[in-house]
């Protein structure tokens, strides 16, 4: 066999083999078997061991041979008793070993296990790749005199070609392993999204005409494959609501990916989303699909919309119109069928007016338009919500059976919730930890609530009225318009007349605050 066919042939068994590999530890071995085989064709052998790096420790991984052993398997070598073999691995050359290495240098490498005589031909080959080290590779044979340099020079080739075809089968491993991982992680969180569901699902049995008819909303809207706006306060559910329109549409079994878009950093949010190509920029050592490509065929959660930097606003406008993304570094636009849900809590047309959001994107991504309703304005939902949020803390604080005493439910009611159910759980989970019982008394609140803001009860003045927004404002002020006139806009006594607006101004801006005409009636 001439030297081409040789190469030829080793390197079509070795890529066969790492190709078909399965990622087991089987599969491994089985490369390691065929590869000394192989080997001896061109450099003939009596004991050939491949020995796996571990920290400074070399492990004896397999062995071929005529004078190959059981004791062999076990066997093992410290870097620090054989210099000469470190500096072959840090150097990536094949050192062969000389009478005068057996008698005054490192020694034989298998002293005190096989009987050598100093002198015998003996080299090792490192087996390493890029910035992989996965060892090295001996040869011995039990007659005097070195390796010639032309098998030498053979050897370090196929050592290299080995060492490329270990380092796919320990990628296909860990590709193996992180598929187990996935199918791990899928499954807790398809156990996460019917809780989810089943927590949404009960929107439509609140005591709140604003929650029932939210509920009646998103099940109309989840049916369709329109983009859906999200407008509420931190912490009234926005996510949660979202995987509910998902679970409730046609895409409920294609996949639901979350991503907030104020939590990733701006320099990588492009290629998060829309993918990029290897070499792309400095670090992508491999390309990347991004979040849209993930969500194909189901729906992409993007929450903190308004955080999106402008320059990236375009694009995600252009993947919306068009269907399509172009990865960082490509030049061929990929066509992806995904559903969008944005959420924000601030106002979007603020921002707009502002330059700091795009007002086609706005348009664009306000196709149905949902608003969370915060817990103050739903408080008649209070005490079933403390119900299931006392059952999910029971087992965390170690406590059976929590319930709110009499002056713990009339605390509760009078706490302005700036952070809404969050918030609330939090409350209610420092004082099941401060209840010296199962019933959590008003003195156990009493610190957390105190040291939030209050809303007045009926009949008090507004002096400690918690402060918010001028459009916060302005939302309460035509709510309670509303209100009074029984939901009536036009006409002597009506809402636009009270308000000093002309109706349509006040139906426009009823629709910019998220305010409808038949849930404040």
């Amino acid at each position: 066999m001439n030297l081409d066919e040789w190469v030829a042939g080793s390197t079509r068994e070795l890529a066969d083999l790492a190709q078909l590999a399965d990622g087991t530890p089987a599969a491994l071995d089985e490369l390691l078997h065929r590869g000394l085989e192989w080997l001896g064709r061109i450099a003939p052998y009596d004991l050939a061991v491949i020995f796996e790096l571990e920290g400074a420790l070399l492990r004896a991984r397999a062995g071929r041979g005529s004078l190959f052993r059981p004791e062999v398997r076990e066997y093992r070598i410290h870097l620090d008793h054989f210099p000469s073999i470190r500096l072959a691995i840090e150097e990536r050359r094949s050192r062969v070993f000389t009478e005068d290495d057996h008698a005054h240098g490192d020694g034989d490498l298998f002293d005190g296990l096989m009987d050598f005589p100093h002198g015998h031909a003996c080299m090792v080959v490192p087996l390493v790749t890029g910035s992989e080290v996965f060892g090295v590779m001996s040869i011995d044979r039990a007659r005097c005199g070195p390796y010639p340099r032309a098998v030498v020079d053979l050897v370090e080739v196929f050592g290299r070609l080995l060492a490329l075809s270990i380092h796919c089968i320990r990628q296909n491993q860990r590709l193996a392993r992180a598929g187990l991982e996935s199918e791990e992680r899928a499954a807790a969180l398809e156990r996460r999204i019917g809780e989810i569901t089943e927590d949404a699902s009960v929107l439509g049995d609140s005591d709140s005409s604003q929650v029932r008819e939210l509920a009646r909303q998103a099940a109309l809207v989840a049916g369709t494959s329109s983009t859906v706006l999200l407008i509420g306060e931190t912490g009234t559910g926005k996510e949660r609501l979202a995987r509910f329109i998902h679970e409730k549409s046609p895409r409920g079994k294609r996949p639901f990916i979350p991503v907030n878009c104020a939590a990733l950093p701006s320099g990588t949010l492009e290629s998060e989303l829309f993918g990029h190509e290897r070499g792309a920029f400095s670090g992508a050592l491999r390309a990347r699909p991004g979040l849209f490509r993930a969500a194909d065929g189901g729906t992409l959660f993007l929450d903190e919309i308004g955080e999106l930097p402008l320059d990236l606003q375009g694009k995600l406008l252009r993947a919306l119109q068009e269907g399509e993304v172009l990865p960082v570094g490509a030049e061929q636009a990929i066509k992806v069928s995904v559903r969008v849900i944005a959420a924000t809590h601030v106002d979007l047309e603020q921002a707009v007016a502002a330059g700091r959001f795009r007002g086609d994107l706005y348009y664009r991504l306000s196709v149905y338009p949902l608003r969370l309703v915060p817990l103050r304005e739903r408080m008649e939902d209070l005490p079933a919500i403390c119900r299931v949020l006392l059952q999910e803390l029971s087992a965390r604080v170690g406590k059976a059976s929590l319930r709110l005493s009499a002056g713990a439910q009339d605390a509760l009611r009078h706490h302005d919730y700036p952070g809404n159910i969050r918030e609330l759980s939090n409350i209610l989970e420092r004082g099941a930890i401060r209840a010296a019982s199962g019933t959590i008394e008003r003195a156990d609140l009493a610190l957390f609530v105190s040291l939030a803001r209050k809303r007045p009860a009926a009949g008090e003045g507004g002096s400690t009225e918690a402060l918010v927004t001028l459009a916060e404002n302005e939302r309460r002020h035509i709510q309670r318009v509303l209100r009074a006139t029984g939901g009536r806009i036009y006409g002597e006594g009506g809402a636009a007349a009270i308000l000093g607006l002309p109706p349509t101004t006040l139906q426009s801006r009823m629709k910019r605050l998220g305010l409808r005409r038949e849930t404040n009636a």
